[in-house]
């Protein structure tokens, strides 16, 4: 999937959609998508000046966005929103900095009716520098939660 087709399946936009492509997708089971960290990103030029270091939080929400492409090309979820609901055993091992690709890995661990739950691992270079399991709440593209 490119840019224009992650754009259309989820709602996060520029300066906030984080995901650069798919590299492979298996509906309903796991992808494996990346992000291009590059030094004109915004939070560079507070986060840190002079020594640029990702914030995890955005590690985090790269690994949602991920997650959330999973979850809506699952056909009982497609044309929904996927939101983030929990995040559990959050674990950061190393700084995302300039230049780094962020490849992100999701399986599916469990989907009921209204609700996914994932396993989530962002890597550098084969390294994991985060890990978490992310709980998403599907509901219709037009709800009030």
């Amino acid at each position: 999937m490119d840019t224009q087709e992650i754009m259309d399946l989820i709602p996060n936009r520029y300066p906030i959609c984080y995901i650069d492509y798919v590299d492979e997708l298996t509906p309903g089971e796991e992808i494996v998508a990346t992000k291009n960290v590059t030094i004109n990103e915004s939070f560079f030029r507070g986060h840190f000046p002079g020594n640029p270091v990702m914030p995890g939080v955005l590690i985090i929400e790269t690994l949602a966005q991920a997650a959330s492409i999973l979850i809506l090309k699952s056909p009982e979820f497609f044309k929904k929103t996927a939101y983030l609901g929990a995040i559990h055993n959050g674990r950061f091992r190393q700084m995302v900095r300039p230049g780094d690709v962020l490849k992100l890995h999701i399986k599916m661990v469990k989907k009921r009716r209204q609700m996914g739950i994932v396993d989530a691992v962002a890597t550098v270079a084969g390294n994991r520098v985060c890990s978490a399991e992310l709980v998403f709440i599907v509901a219709n593209r037009d709800a009030k939660l």
